[in-house]
């Protein structure tokens, strides 16, 4: 991915759960339910933005599941909502009549990628986060969906990636398991 100025942008997971605390806490107090709970999506389903963006309050309300065909790929996908269940029912509580569970505040439309972009990467600059994307949620999920359960496979299948070296480096987890080894080799 590149930005308007052609630099390549290095959009990584967030690996320190103090700052993914901090990025929760921004988003809260200075973005909005909205992107705090789409946020809390992101990071809990691992779904593109693009499929999140698309979700509508009518498939959410009440499910502790929620299947769909992802965008990107066409295949089908089932998400857990069990952990954030209440905090997800909670807000589309306060959506009175909304479509859309993520709306605009311009008409009867869902938030734009560039503005999820840009509500994340405000919230990322209050906490200190550096190398915020929307594609930071997914592979937050991803990074550590793997830090807890060590399957790589599993984590492949989640993604709908082709290939776990795919998913490795999706995550980051090659280079970060090359710097840690680095660190602690002597001969």
């Amino acid at each position: 991915m590149t930005s308007k100025r052609g630099e390549i942008k290095d959009v990584q997971p967030i690996r320190d759960l103090a700052k993914l605390e901090d990025m929760k806490w921004a988003l809260q107090r200075f973005c909005g339910d909205r992107d705090y709970i789409m946020f809390l999506m992101g990071i809990n389903a691992g779904l593109r933005v693009g499929d999140l963006l698309q979700l509508k309050v009518k498939g959410v309300r009440g499910k502790k599941e929620i299947k769909l065909k992802e965008g990107k790929t066409k295949k089908p996908r089932t998400v857990s909502l069990y952990n954030i269940y209440d905090e997800v029912n909670t807000y589309i509580d306060t959506l009175e009549g909304a479509e859309w569970l993520f709306p605009s505040r311009k008409g009867d439309q869902p938030i734009s990628r560039v503005q999820a972009y840009r509500q994340l990467h405000k919230a990322a600059k209050m906490a200190e986060v550096d190398g915020v994307g929307t594609h930071t949620m997914r592979k937050t999920f991803g990074y550590w969906h793997y830090k807890q359960f060590k399957d790589i496979a599993e984590l492949q299948e989640i993604l709908n990636h082709s290939h776990p070296e795919i998913t490795k480096r999706y995550i980051g987890i090659t280079q970060e398991q090359i710097a840690n080894n680095l660190k602690n080799f002597a001969l």
